[in-house]
């Protein structure tokens, strides 16, 4: 440690304090003017305003306090990444149960500034005192709060820090950001690009149903041709709608069947060439199948179609996922509770077939284009990554006195 520096608990220089829910059978108690946080508002980073609001009534009637302006805002537990997630509170405001304000006892000490950095690079550390890191559901607690020990340098040397901290990790934000730009345009030109094959109209370009372009258009087996002990744990995959992921098939260890299923439900196994088509929730949802996956199961939540040769199966599944589709499908699907397809939806489906050495012309313009936003992305995800190392490394200098 270094000289000057020393290692406390938050809990011996800082307050902690939560606050609670006003009932809700009282809609007197909400709806007011006094800012109300929850779990959701601490990815603000700096909290400067939320949707929550109650009443002084309803601030009266519970457990919910005046926060400290200032303080560090820290989340007991919430979905996803939320739990041991920080922010600083630039306003007055209370919140409920699931967060915890913490300030400095003096100010003079410690800056809510310096505590706030130090936390929010120690993320994972916090989320793991809870015991089983594994475990999403087990909460932190005032009392576990209370026990981080944190280091604490001399005021001149804690603003310094801060001051550093502030404008490099502005810098590494703005360079994230331009970078999520950058891939978006690229994404939007490969969309772009789709959109506009689909809408022009060239020289021998007709019109014609799907039913009239496809030599087959089949649902998967019924659920009672499947039973319980057709499943298996390592064998043939079931392709089903969750199957079907960015108009690739991602199998799932959880539905595969036997050989012996297979071969008595052999009008539903699939070959390379055909598409398959998701038939229920997310319309539009599409993939080729491939070699990898000839010979897998059509699931029972699926279409499967066959086109002939007037149709390139790589066309038709970029113009079906295509948003001019979906929007399509929207207004054709049937159901309430959740949007499905049917056989005579796909049958009557009207499909723009141009000439098919143009399908696959245009196909290859979309594949460069897809290979230049994949290289994109995977270059994002690199820089991403190298953008999260360099924040932790600075933030580990920063508290271990060698920044």
């Amino acid at each position: 440690m270094k000289e000057g520096w020393r290692v406390t608990r938050i809990g011996d220089v800082c307050s902690l304090m939560t606050g609670g829910t006003p009932s809700r059978a009282n809609p007197e108690y909400f709806g007011g003017e006094v800012r109300w946080l929850v779990s959701g508002d601490i990815h603000q980073g700096e909290i400067v305003d939320c949707e929550g609001r109650i009443t002084d009534a309803g601030m009266k009637n519970s457990n919910a306090k005046l926060l400290p302006v200032n303080s560090v805002m820290i989340a007991l537990n919430g979905q996803g990444k939320t739990r041991g997630t920080v922010a600083l509170l630039r306003m007055q405001a209370t919140c409920n149960q699931s967060l915890v304000s913490i300030f400095p006892n003096d100010l003079s000490e410690l800056l809510p500034e310096f505590l706030y950095l130090n936390l929010r690079g120690r993320y994972e550390e916090i989320r793991h005192i809870t015991g089983d890191s594994g475990n999403d559901r087990r909460g932190l607690n005032m009392d576990l709060i209370r026990s981080i020990q944190i280091p604490i340098a001399p005021l001149p040397e804690q603003q310094r820090i801060v001051r550093i901290l502030d404008n490099v990790l502005a810098g590494i934000a703005t360079a994230k950001t331009n970078a999520e730009k950058n891939l978006r345009s690229a994404r939007a030109l490969f969309e772009s690009h789709l959109q506009s094959v689909f809408t022009q109209r060239g020289p021998g370009w007709m019109e014609k149903t799907l039913g009239e372009i496809a030599e087959n258009i089949s649902t998967g087996p019924f659920g009672t041709m499947l039973h319980k002990s057709d499943y298996v744990p390592d064998g043939i995959p079931l392709v089903n709608p969750m199957n079907i992921v960015d108009s690739s098939i991602v199998p799932s260890r959880k539905m595969m069947v036997s050989e012996r299923t297979r071969e008595r439900l052999r009008s539903y196994v699939l070959k390379a060439g055909d598409v398959v088509i998701g038939r229920r929730g997310e319309l539009g949802r599409c993939a080729l199948v491939t070699d990898r996956e000839d010979g897998w199961l059509c699931g029972t939540g699926s279409f499967f179609v066959r086109l002939s040769d007037h149709m390139d199966p790589k066309f038709f599944v970029a113009l079906f996922g295509s948003q001019q589709f979906r929007s399509r499908l929207e207004g054709s699907a049937v159901g309430t509770t959740m949007s499905s397809l049917n056989h005579g939806i796909l049958n009557e489906l009207r499909i723009p077939v141009p000439p098919i050495a143009v399908q696959r012309k245009e196909m290859a313009r979309a594949d460069q284009l897809r290979c230049e936003t994949q290289r994109l992305e995977s270059f994002y995800l690199q820089k991403a990554s190298a953008f999260d190392e360099l924040k932790k490394s600075l933030l580990y200098r920063a508290f271990t006195g060698q920044l």
